[in-house]
């Protein structure tokens, strides 16, 4: 016998956790459940567990609207994050409508009952699990956007001649010693800054082994005008306050970096050249062959990249990889580079709404050949959204404004009567465009598995906070666009 809840949410993460408490406020009298495939609560602040692991965001935009961030640290740590999210769940008694070792396998909708009917495999002991039924009102995925179970590593060449350990950050092992240890790291996104400095504190050498550089930026990991406000002002207003700053701040550089991109090279490539010195080829090693914001930039906190690089504990080389050899790597150029340790800190693997399989009314769903809608519903899936952040900004600032407008959603249903939500293109000017206009690697690899985004609203993508908080929190929930019955 299936198990009935109102709404049912997927993943006990940042957005799901979130999710469950904008739920509890704007929808109190509905019953909801939250489906966890692990055995904690955190996602992907606890699934990484490599060393110096932190965000990349500052905590005042990736912290939730409703809980302020009271740490010193701006830019925090995995284990803080992590602690702060857990926090939200226990002082909200969000902990309690979660059930872990519930990985969700497959949803289908039926429109004469309008409801899903979700199949979830539950742990059940080593080993041993056993398939269990819900059946829900409204799906709401918060499951993220990449593969929990693996990363992506390419194929290379003469792997399995290196003697030493090669590994994939995603799956860190415990207590791993790298102590005096030479160790080549692979890639040059936000994971591999991050672990480069931080295991130069005990290596002997690491390398960072880039095929092409990475726009880099650093900035302070304490924010000293945010932490003056917070001895001075209330709790929220001085996190209100500052979380605006950072948004503003944050959508003029996105802007200036597509209006004058040329100018926005200039200071992020002054920035590296005051950090490494007038010597250093930052040409090679820190200039990339495409303008900032076609893909991520990467943050360093105070600097520790550029000060490990400076101190010599650790430094970078641009190269192609020809072959792992017994003692290391092999470069196109014919030099080979020593190690004892390789970590293959090459991406993510992407996927769309946990790889749950879909159907409606028997049908499956290819999410490839739906158009997304306000960015958290797909055309002609009914009464189900997702949770999906911003790649030019804070995840959760995107993930916030969903929320609300999923209860803004169900509450106008309930008012009026309706038991199904979908959405439905009629305009036949819409052209489709891929999703995200990214040129990174993980990105480029999955795109084509992707939901489309149209040409024009609300099936497009703007990635601009002040113009979704008027189109989510303001915007008209009977649009036109979107069907009830």
């Amino acid at each position: 016998m299936a198990e009935h809840f109102d709404v049912l949410i997927v993943g006990a993460g940042l957005s799901g956790i979130g999710a469950g408490f904008h739920l509890q406020q704007k929808c109190p009298a509905k019953s909801y459940v939250i489906l966890e495939g692990r055995d904690c609560i955190g996602g992907t602040w606890d699934l990484f567990r490599y060393p110096g692991i932190r965000s990349d965001s500052d905590m005042f935009t990736l912290g939730y609207s409703f809980k302020p961030w009271t740490e010193p640290k701006a830019i925090a740590d995995g284990p803080r994050i992590l602690n702060y999210v857990r926090e939200t769940a226990a002082d909200n008694g969000i902990d309690k409508k979660i059930r872990f070792h519930h990985r969700v396998r497959r949803a289908s909708w039926l429109t004469p009952d309008t409801r899903w009917t979700v199949e979830a495999e539950r742990r059940v002991g080593e080993g041993d699990s056993e398939i269990v039924h819900f059946t829900c009102n409204f799906l709401f995925m918060c499951s993220g956007y990449y593969k929990y179970e693996e990363g992506y590593t390419p194929e290379f060449s003469g792997r399995e001649n290196f003697a030493g350990l090669i590994m994939h950050p995603q799956k860190w092992p415990e207590n791993l010693d790298y102590a005096g240890k030479r160790v080549v790291v692979i890639g040059s996104g936000a994971t591999a800054v991050t672990l480069v400095p931080e295991m130069a504190k005990a290596a002997g050498h690491v390398t960072m082994l880039q095929r092409s550089p990475t726009y880099v930026v650093s900035r302070p990991a304490q924010d000293p005008l945010a932490n003056k406000l917070r001895r001075n002002l209330p709790a929220k207003l001085a996190y209100h306050l500052i979380r605006w700053r950072n948004v503003m701040w944050g959508m003029y550089f996105f802007q200036l970096s597509r209006r004058q991109p040329a100018r926005v090279k200039q200071l992020i490539l002054g920035g590296v050249r005051m950090a490494l010195g007038p010597d250093y080829d930052i040409a090679t090693h820190f200039t990339p062959r495409y303008n900032p914001w076609d893909q991520r930039l990467c943050l360093v906190p105070d600097g520790d990249l550029f000060n490990a690089i400076r101190e010599k504990r650790a430094s970078v080389v641009t190269s192609e990889i020809d072959s792992f050899t017994q003692n290391g790597i092999r470069l196109k150029d014919g030099s080979e580079l020593e190690a004892d340790i390789i970590v293959t800190a090459t991406g993510l693997v992407l996927q769309v709404l946990g790889g749950m399989e879909v159907a409606v009314d028997g049908r499956a769903v290819d999410f490839s050949k739906t158009l997304n809608y306000k960015g958290m519903m797909y055309s002609d899936v009914p009464n189900l959204a997702s949770s999906f952040g911003y790649t030019n900004a804070s995840w959760t600032l995107k993930c916030d404004l969903t929320c609300e407008y999923v209860c803004r959603l169900i509450n106008y249903m309930d008012r009026h009567g309706y038991k199904q939500c979908v959405p439905h293109n009629v305009d036949p000017t819409i052209t489709e465009l891929p999703s995200l206009d990214f040129s990174s690697g993980y990105v480029q690899r999955s795109i084509a598995k992707m939901p489309k985004q149209g040409s024009k609203r609300p099936w497009r993508l703007y990635q601009n906070y002040a113009l979704d908080i008027v189109s989510l929190r303001f915007g008209k929930v009977d649009d036109g666009v979107m069907r009830y019955s």
